[in-house]
Parts: structure tokens; sequence; C-alpha cells
């Protein structure tokens, strides 16, 4: 891997502060379960669709429906 200064002059204590941030996190991503045993994204999840308060019955409901409120 390389990293790449585009802007700026960095201290070397910067340029290792950023450094140990890069490494945790492909530690922590190295870390996780494999595609298979992993547990669902919050994207893919039906539940998060439904999470959002129904429109309650009443004579104007169908024009509610599509709208957010």
């Amino acid at each position: 891997m390389t990293i790449k200064v585009l802007r700026g002059n960095p201290t070397p204590e910067e340029l290792a502060a950023a450094l140990a941030v890069v490494r945790a996190r492909a530690a922590a991503v190295a870390a996780e379960p494999s595609g298979a045993d992993r547990p669902g994204d919050a994207w893919s999840d039906p539940a998060r669709v439904a999470a959002h308060r129904l429109p309650q019955p009443g004579p104007t409901t169908w024009a509610r429906t599509y709208w957010p409120s």
C-alpha cells in the first residue's frame, strides 16, 4: 500500500497518526466475518422500510400514502 500526501506539509507525527488510523481500519475490516457469516446490511433490511409510521385511517389517508408528512 502506498500513501501519498497531495496537499500540505504534514509533520512526521501527523503522518504516523494518519497511518495508525489507516492500519486500525484495515485490521477491523480483516477481523469482520466473511460474507456468509456477516449479519445483513442495514440497507437491505426490510424492517427499515416498515419502520416509518403509517398514516392513520381517515378521509385523506389516500393522499398521504405516497407523500412524507
